[in-house]
């Protein structure tokens, strides 16, 4: 079975490629959804960020605390990094369950959709990878219409963070233009075939 993972910056669409593979019957693991899972269900990552950032980190209920986190971990470079370095291996095993679950159900290949799929190395364990290209005026629009409560500095910095759309295009395997120019469905309906060949 295929692994292939599926990359985009911020508002370049990649939530809407995926959602085109999976009306094919393709599953689609989001790492930033289950990111978020495994830090609230995985027991031993729980464990060590309790460790690493102190018992505030769950709350009363056992929720994890986003506000607490964010404000002690995404303020120093530093902090930010250990937080990745144990939630990053942590998706790697929840990864690594989900796919030999959908390798059981049969399927010919899945996706991985992760923004970072670069910048956190989790583009190793994959066989191909996709990146969804939009112009940087493109993507600012988009976000800008879907999170109203972000400023078009916020955008900036966050694509900031991200390694560059020249970068990601040419260590992809795969371009899907989604630049209100081209046609999304032809161009998922191509990989489609190409992957199940």
């Amino acid at each position: 079975m295929l692994r292939i993972g599926i990359t985009g910056g911020i508002g370049s669409g990649k939530s809407v490629v995926c959602r085109l593979f999976q009306v094919l019957g393709v599953p689609v693991y989001d790492s930033d959804f289950r990111a978020k899972w495994v830090m609230a269900n995985d027991a031993q990552l729980r464990d060590e960020l309790v460790a690493a950032f102190g018992p505030e980190t769950f709350d009363a209920t056992g929720q994890l605390n986003r506000v607490h986190l964010s404000r002690v971990a995404f303020a120093d470079a530093a902090e930010l990094a250990r937080l990745n370095a144990l939630v990053h291996p942590a998706v790697g095993r929840d990864f690594a369950a989900w796919s030999a679950a959908r390798a059981q159900e049969g399927h010919r290949y899945l996706l991985k959709e992760a923004a970072l799929l670069f910048e956190s190395g989790a583009y190793k364990g994959l066989d191909q990878i996709i990146t969804v290209f939009a112009p940087l005026p493109v993507r600012q629009a988009r976000v800008l219409r879907r999170d109203p409560h972000r400023t078009p500095d916020d955008i900036l910095a966050i694509i900031g963070k991200q390694l560059g759309e020249e970068e990601k295009m040419q260590r992809a395997d795969h371009i899907v233009y989604n630049d209100d120019e081209h046609l999304l469905i032809p161009q998922v309906l191509q990989l489609h075939a190409q992957f199940n060949s």
